[in-house]
């Protein structure tokens, strides 16, 4: 089947389906740029979801998960077969006597949730509150900021299996380490997760997430399109620094530019291409490499082709 075949066949066989043909995954990343996905649906249902695996599966066409798209660059020529941007957005609160379990789905901002969650005196997820991602791929990451990281509140993951079944794991069986989790290394895709938190008082809690708001805000370039930090950090340096001093903050290829407020940032100033973007990731490893003999490794996740 032809992509037209395959949009006017899922239109006609699943009810409710948000999805577009050739549709501008500059418009779904922060990092503004990319080509087209050949056919974009937006799930809001996991019976949705296996659904649509399945017929991907059974019609060997291939398929591309995204969240928030804000750790992911797609690349100029898009994304072939099917895109799902994952929208499960289900929340449950358990209060016990000094723990609280939340219940989250994959498509739940971080952001809007912590906010949620200083209003009922949870704390706990305070450090991921500027964290411009989903449950699911912080999860999938193990994303972290100020000290803190996923894997420290994450209880258990339930997840889409390749064969179609649904499963949960706990915290133990996840494989989490920096930047990463079993995710990273199998075709699950992340469900919901349960959030082991605690009882705080609202206006601590809201405290603590206005210093991070105000620290993000002084040393990250948060008004300009990015996928955030670039590049991971090494064992035994910090990227960010080795950038600064290889005298390549503000450099830029095309509309890539290396941040002149974080040099672990890499920005789209306005008119970036993917290319560009990916030159100029090059260009920072190799310079890096020439002056320091430090191999920088990405923490952004490139798709499409």
């Amino acid at each position: 089947m032809n992509i037209q075949e395959i949009y006017d066949d899922m239109r006609r066989k699943m009810v409710d389906l948000e999805i577009k043909q050739n549709e501008n995954m500059a418009n779904h990343t922060s990092f503004k740029v990319g080509g087209n996905a050949d056919i974009w649906i937006r799930v809001r249902k996991v019976e949705q979801l296996k659904k649509i695996i399945e017929y991907a599966k059974q019609n060997n066409i291939p398929f591309t998960i995204i969240g928030n798209g804000s750790n992911v660059l797609v690349k100029d020529n898009g994304i072939r077969g099917i895109t799902l941007q994952l929208d499960l957005q289900k929340i449950e609160i358990k209060e016990q006597q000094k723990n609280v379990e939340v219940l989250v789905q994959a498509g739940v901002k971080l952001g809007m949730l912590a906010a949620m969650l200083q209003k009922q005196g949870i704390a706990g997820l305070e450090f991921a509150s500027g964290i411009p991602g989903t449950i699911g791929g912080a999860i999938r990451m193990n994303a972290g900021a100020y000290g803190k990281e996923m894997k420290e509140i994450v209880k258990e993951v339930t997840y889409l299996q390749e064969d179609g079944t649904i499963q949960t794991l706990p915290n133990q069986e996840l494989n989490f380490s920096y930047r990463h989790s079993r995710f990273k290394d199998s075709q699950g895709i992340i469900i919901e997760a349960k959030l082991q938190l605690e009882k705080g008082k609202p206006e601590k809690i809201k405290e603590k997430m206005e210093i991070y708001k105000k620290s993000r805000l002084e040393k990250q370039p948060v008004d300009m399109p990015s996928a955030g930090s670039t590049f991971k950090r090494g064992t035994n340096y910090i990227s960010a620094q080795l950038i600064d001093e290889a005298g390549l903050k503000g450099y830029s290829i095309g509309g890539a530019q290396v941040s002149l407020k974080h040099a672990g940032f890499i920005v789209n100033t306005g008119n970036a291409t993917a290319e560009d973007i990916l030159n100029l990731i090059d260009y920072v490893i190799k310079v890096v490499y020439e002056k320091f003999g430090k191999i920088l490794e990405m923490e952004v996740e490139v798709i499409g082709e």
